[in-house]
Formats: structure tokens, C-alpha cells, sequence
């Protein structure tokens, strides 16, 4: 029997509707389609999702156009005889088979290097298969988008909390003052803080009298919403906010509250920011020592407070240090962990909360690249250094890159070096809907089906979602004839690598699930402790191995039923759970409810999330104690005349949109802003050309003059440069505008973290001749 929320089938010709989970931004908004056949020709928001209400932005609302895309890959590409032409499924993954394992033998696992792009977190495959790759490949050589964003915050949440996933993100709805650093919302939709409609949020914390402090150079659309403005110096934001923290200690205004017994290193702390005050930090800021002192005791006065930052503050020279005493503060006021201030997530798939007990910690450097010794975080390498890496002869030396989603020829510093150092590759896989100026260099393209296609489950950004819910979709229309689903590619990629091609995907999905139920099994703690692994697996549901690896999550986690129901127990036996506030998940009850299951409001959870050795937190761990030093010489650091930022536009996600007519246009422009002042200094127009010059080169973009962005500082979007040959995207490639990242050579990077420094650097401007 359908539930009665469930969509009816429309009579034959009839448009009919269906709901989705937008996979466009960290957002995770739903969608309502409207299908006509197999093609989707609207979206709009779903008032009935439990998470998103109705919200919708332009990114969703082009939802069709994207699905529908001309350009996207419908078939396997092969290169034969140097081009890439339209291959079969099998003649692609039997290449690759043929091509990667014995590559890897003869030169052993860590002469295959693996890059994972920021779409991966947006789709259901992106979260289940990487590791299962990794897995068969052994190669250590992992480098992904993280390295171009977020890594100094999961270094930083790693040596203070133990667990690089251990990020608290604020209390949007509840609390009483707001202060955010390099992040732009209403543009951006927000990041490593899921929230459906940001602005609507900040709108409401304004409206009941709340406080939004926004740090930025740019005057954006975040900060004219914003009570107090403040166009920081770029690059300094760890400065300001160990002044913050400085205050704070100096006028007795720090109240831990209830944290007060899980905090280790206070007295370190205060003696380690001692060099700190708003006088020694002011110029460096280009602010006024006041100014830093009121922010700090209007943030120690507030009923309740939360800090957030973002990219703008993690993309910078201290991008770790900036990390972490975002955290610093929401310790020392008493707002962690607290409603109101910031609060850990318990998504459904997370493991359920634990005694807690010391744990293992979080270690940095356990090896290093081979090139240039930078030191691993996370498991990972620097993106920068993926070039050095292929281009430098030796044993180790990278030779088959397998790449998924990823575009780092546009994403990392320096994109000519790296799109050099492909073509001297032995071979090179991508999984790509898109022939782009990445993917061009691969000797073998898959391509996933449209998003319509794909069934849709947050498994990361439920971890960092300002509310508990849980909701999946599966795919609105088939799958079309002569496709793969990006779950069975993914899966018998990784057949292929392991010598195991024409094995069915499915053994993928098995044997991923027999590995986490021997675990659970042998778990004390686990609600399936001793009981037999074949059993449960019977147990699982779902149409697909994805959707049994689902089943298998969602029961195993902290709201699931534990297997109960099965057992003689769950709702039959102990009531209805649901109403009564505690639900049963399982996919089953998943299906049951298309718009999602509200989990309610995030809850102060520590010490559960600690996973550090002394079981407490960490308050001034050795490597950033470490590296405080390196940001108390930037006190006496000469700033530059003129350093260069980033920016981000509502109808734009990397370089990922650039291709929809509906979202590439308007105001969605590459172009260099620069304040007036700036401007008449250097003599350029409006409109005219203007040459850019940086440690990795020189572009030509076009001058847009505004008062928007302050002086000294100069802005240029990320993810333009769609200017290569050999590429399918005609409406990017008609407007490809400049790839600011070829303004780097990679050299700098945050040490913590390897987290290239896209913000803040130094450029020197001329007038150039007029583009065409």
C-alpha cells in the first residue's frame, strides 16, 4: 500500500511529479520535478520537505537544463590512435583493466594517483566507492578538492576534538549573535553548514533582534545584510581572531560554563596569545583596536553566540590557525556544544553515540609526498603538488592518474603545469559527465548518467546540517538505455583495478557490507553484537547493493532499529517510536516518507564526539602551538600594496554551472573588481582590459570598478578558463573567461594543512590592451 504523501502515476501523456534532494550545493534543498516522459521541464521547491521548506535558488531551478544538457557524455570515450572516440562499456573497463593493474605491479601501488573532485560529495556513489578504490589500489597518492577549501578545518576540529568529521556548525535558528568570517551565504548557500535558505535564516535571527557581524574585504550581499561590516585586510583573519581571544582573557570576560570540565591547555592558551593584543594586531588588519575590543565583548555579552568561518578564512596562509580559533572562541564564551551557539551534528548514518572514553586522536605527517615532503592531513596529499608528482622521475613517480569528478587543471594552483604534466601520463581515467579541461587528457572517460537518473542520499552534508533530518530520493526516470549508474561504474571500476573485471558490481556492495557487519558484530557496543553477519545481511532491503549499503547505515545508526524489527522487537514491540520522538530507521521506513524524516534540533553532545587520547579537548594541541609563531612574525610583515581574492556568485558552483545558458550570464561575469580609488591610482577604465601579474604568471580580464571591495584589494571569481582545446562545453567555452588559479605556481600553501592559499596573495596590476 502507497503511503498517502507518495506520487500517483499521472494517466498516459500526463506530466507527473517527483521528488528530489538538489545536488548542486551544500544546500541539499528539495525538489519538486515536473516529468514529461523522461525529461524533467521544471523545478521548483518542495514545501513539504522537512529540511528546506520550499526553498529554491537559481542553481535548482536549473535543475532541467542541467539533466538535459547536450553536451554531457552519453557513452564511454577511448583514446585510440591519440583521439578519444565512443567506446562500449566493456572495451572502456577492460581497458583499464588491462592498462592499470600491471602498471601498478611493475611500479608499485603508489605510481597510481587518485583525485577526487568536489562533486563527489553530492552524490550517493561519491560517498560509498572512493575508499573501496583506494582500497584495491593501496595507493597512498590521494589528492582531493579538500585541499583547495575546507582541510584547515578538519585538521584544526581533528587535534582539538580527536576527529577530523567532528565539525560544530552554528545554530542558525536559535541564536543570538552570528559572526562570520570570509563566508558568504547568500551567494554561496552556505558550506560545512548545511542550511536550506541562509539568507532566510539570517533575515530571521535579524528580525528577532539578533546580531549578524560579517569579516570581509568585499562588501557582499552577506555583509550588506550584516549590522556590523568589517572589511578586514585578507590573510589576517587568525590575527583578529587571536586579538578576539586575547580580549577575552584580558578583561576576565571568558565563561566556559559547563565545558569547563572537558577543556585541557586554558592556561597554555592564554599565555600562548599573550603577543596578541588589538593594538599589536590592529594595523596588520587595517582596523581600530577598539573596534576589536567591542566585537570581542559583544560577543562575550550575547545571551547566546556563535563564530562561523569559511573559505575566505581557510584559503589563507593561516588558514588553520584561523580554523581553529573559530573554535577557540566558541569554547571561551561557553558556546560550544550549547543552543544558541555552535552544536555537533548526529547525522542518521553516523555511529551512534558511545561511553564516552579516551580515544586514538588525530595524527598529521604519518608519511609524506614524495617531491616536495609535504606531509599528509587527513589522509591526503596537496593538490598542488599533483603535478610535481607525475613530472619528477624517480621510483614512486605517479604515471596513471584515476580521476573522479574532478577538474583540478581549472581548481589547483598553476593549471598549465599540471595540464603539461598529464599528457606525460601512461594513462589516465576520468569519470566525468563532461569532456573539460581535465578530462580531455584521459585515455579512458565514463560518464554518469544525468542526476535525474540517480538516486540521491546526503551521507556528508547530513554530518554538518544545522538540523537532524534524513531523507533520500531515488532516481525521478529511468535509467536510459545504455547507461550505467555512477554506483555500478564506480563499482566495476574498482573490479577493474582489482583484476576482477566481468565479476558482477554487486560482489562490491557485498563485500563492503560483510566488512561492516563483521565489525558491528564484533562490537560490544554495537545492537547487533554476536549475532551471525549472514543473517543481518538477509535482513538488508533495497533494490540496488547502494541501497542495501543504505539499509545497512540507517539501521546501524544512531536513530536505526538496530535490526530490531527483524528480532521480534522495534516498533511492534515498543510502541510507536517515531511519535514518540526516537525513530526506527531503516530504508524501508525511509521509502515511506518521500519528503524526509525530521530528526529535530541539534542537542548538546560532548563529550560523545571526542575522540582526542586524553578524552578531553585539546584547547592548544603541539602543532598549532607549533605554528604560532609563523603568525606573531606576521605582525611586523609589510602588507602588499595590493593582494587578490576570490569571490562567489549565487548561479555559480566552481566551474561546475558554467555551461547553462540560464545560469551563465548576467551578473555571473569573470571580471577583476577593483575599488575607485584603485583604479584612478593605476589608471584603469571601466570595462577596459587590465593585465594581472602573481608568482604564477600574468591574465588579462576585464576592470570592473565598485566601491564593493576595499581598497588594496582586487577580486576574481574561481572556476573560469574554459578557453582549452579539446574540450565539450560550447556555452562555457563561449564566455571561458580567466583561471585566476594560473596566477599561482603552488608554492604557497598552508604548512598545517597543504590547503593552497587562493586568498590573499599579492598581484600587480597594469593597464593591458582592450580584450576583444
Amino acid at each position: 500500500m502507497l503511503p498517502e504523501d507518495a506520487p500517483r502515476t499521472p494517466e498516459a501523456g500526463q506530466p507527473r511529479t517527483a521528488p528530489r534532494i538538489c545536488p548542486l550545493c551544500e544546500a541539499t534543498c528539495g525538489l519538486t520535478l515536473t516529468i514529461e516522459g523522461t525529461r524533467v521541464t521544471g523545478a521548483r521547491g518542495d514545501r513539504d520537505d522537512v529540511f528546506s521548506r520550499g526553498f529554491i535558488c537559481p542553481k535548482g531551478a536549473s535543475f532541467g537544463e542541467l539533466d538535459a544538457d547536450p553536451d554531457r557524455l552519453r557513452v564511454p570515450l577511448v583514446r585510440r590512435d591519440g583521439e578519444l572516440r565512443e567506446a562500449s562499456w566493456q572495451e572502456a573497463f577492460a581497458l583499464i583493466a588491462a592498462r592499470i593493474r600491471p602498471l601498478a605491479e611493475e611500479h608499485g601501488p603508489q605510481s597510481v594517483g587518485v583525485v577526487l573532485g568536489n562533486p563527489n560529495v553530492h552524490t550517493m556513489a561519491g560517498a560509498l566507492y572512493p575508499q573501496l578504490l583506494l582500497g584495491a589500489l593501496g595507493t597512498r597518492n590521494l589528492f582531493t578538492a579538500s585541499t583547495l577549501d575546507q582541510m584547515p578545518k578538519h585538521v584544526s576540529s581533528g587535534l582539538l576534538f580527536g576527529d577530523a568529521f567532528a565539525i560544530p556548525v552554528p545554530d542558525l535558528d536559535r541564536t543570538d549573535h552570528l559572526l562570520l568570517l570570509g563566508a558568504n551565504p547568500l551567494d554561496s548557500n552556505g558550506s560545512l553548514c548545511t542550511a536550506p535558505d541562509f539568507p532566510g535564516k539570517l533575515k530571521a535571527l535579524r528580525g528577532r533582534g539578533g546580531t549578524l557581524t560579517v569579516v570581509d574585504p568585499r562588501r557582499t550581499r552577506t555583509a550588506r545584510l550584516a549590522d556590523r561590516h568589517i572589511p578586514i585586510r585578507p590573510g589576517t583573519d587568525a590575527l583578529l581572531l587571536a586579538a578576539l581571544a586575547h580580549v577575552l582573557f584580558e578583561e576576565r570576560l571568558t565563561d566556559l560554563g559547563p565545558l569547563a570540565g572537558q577543556v585541557e591547555g586554558l592556561d597554555e592558551l592564554r599565555d600562548a596569545i599573550r603577543d596578541f593584543t588589538p593594538e599589536a594586531v590592529a594595523p596588520a588588519c587595517d582596523m581600530e583596536a577598539g573596534e576589536i575590543r567591542t566585537v570581542a565583548r559583544e560577543l562575550a555579552a550575547a545571551p547566546t553566540a556563535a563564530v562561523y568561518g569559511r573559505v575566505g578564512s581557510c584559503t589563507v596562509e593561516h588558514g588553520t590557525l584561523a580554523s581553529w580559533l573559530v573554535d577557540v572562541l566558541n569554547i571561551l564564551t561557553g558556546n560550544l556544544d550549547r543552543p544558541g551557539g555552535a552544536l555537533f551534528p548526529l547525522s542518521a548514518t553516523d555511529r551512534p553515540p558511545r561511553i564516552p572514553a579516551p580515544g586514538k586522536g588525530f595524527s598529521l605527517g604519518r608519511w609524506t609526498s614524495r617531491v616536495g615532503g609535504h606531509p599528509e592531513a587527513k589522509g591526503e596529499l596537496p593538490l598542488a603538488a599533483l603535478a610535481e608528482e607525475i613530472e619528477t622521475p624517480g621510483e614512486g613517480r605517479i604515471r596513471a592518474v584515476i580521476a573522479l569528478a574532478a577538474n583540478p587543471v581549472l581548481s589547483a594552483p598553476d593549471g598549465d603545469r599540471l595540464d603539461r604534466a598529464l599528457t606525460g601520463l601512461d594513462f589516465m581515467v576520468s569519470v566525468d559527465p563532461y569532456l573539460n579541461e581535465t578530462s580531455r587528457h584521459a585515455d579512458v572517460v565514463l560518464p554518469p548518467p544525468p542526476p535525474a537518473q540517480s538516486a540521491h542520499f546526503d551521507f556528508a552534508f547530513n554530518g554538518f546540517a544545522v538540523r537532524n533530518q534524513v531523507r533520500y530520493t531515488r532516481a525521478a526516470v529511468p535509467l536510459e538505455e545504455g547507461r550505467l549508474d555512477e554506483s555500478e561504474i564506480l563499482a566495476r571500476l574498482v573490479l577493474a583495478v582489482s583484476g576482477l573485471d566481468g565479476a558482477s558490481p554487486s560482489a562490491v556492495d557485498e563485500r563492503a557490507i560483510g566488512r561492516t557487519l563483521a565489525r558491528a558484530v564484533a562490537d560490544p557496543h554495537s545492537p547487533v553484537h554476536g549475532r551471525d553477519p549472514e543473517e543481518l545481511s538477509a535482513l538488508l532491503t533495497g533494490a540496488s547493493g547502494p541501497e542495501r549499503q543504505l539499509d545497512l547505515k540507517l539501521r546501524l545508526g544512531p536513530y536505526g532499529d538496530g535490526f530490531a524489527a527483524e528480532a521480534g522487537g522495534g516498533t511492534e514491540a515498543g510502541g510507536d517510536t517515531e511519535s514518540a520522538g526516537v525513530p526506527r530507521l531503516s530504508l524501508r521506513r525511509l521509502l515511506e516518507h518521500p519528503h524526509g524524516i525530521d530528526l529535530g534540533p541539534l542537542r548538546p553532545r560532548l563529550p560523545e564526539p571526542l575522540k582526542t587520547r586524553s578524552g578531553r579537548i585539546e584547547l592548544l594541541p603541539a602543532p598549532l602551538a607549533a605554528d604560532l609563531p609563523r603568525l606573531r612574525a606576521a605582525l611586523a610583515e609589510r602588507p602588499a600594496a595590493l593582494v587578490l581574492v576570490g569571490r562567489r556568485h549565487l548561479r555559480s558552483n566552481n566551474s561546475w554551472m558554467h555551461n547553462l545558458p540560464a545560469l551563465n550570464g548576467g551578473s555571473n561575469r569573470c571580471t577583476l573588481q577593483i575599488h575607485p580609488d584603485d583604479a584612478a591610482r593605476l589608471g584603469l577604465k571601466d570595462g577596459g582590459a587590465v593585465r594581472i601579474t602573481a608568482d604564477g604568471g600574468a591574465l588579462e580580464a576585464p576592470v570592473e570598478i565598485t566601491d564593493t571591495v576595499r581598497t588594496g584589494v582586487v577580486s576574481l571569481p574561481h572556476g573560469w578558463g574554459h578557453d582549452r582545446p579539446g574540450t565539450r562545453t560550447s556555452v562555457a567555452s563561449a564566455r571561458p573567461g580567466v583561471n585566476v588559479n594560473q596566477l599561482l605556481d603552488g608554492s604557497r600553501l598552508d604548512p598545517l594543512s597543504g590547503t593552497a592559499v587562493l586568498n590573499g596573495f599579492p598581484v600587480e596590476l597594469s593597464p593591458a590592451t582592450p580584450l576583444l
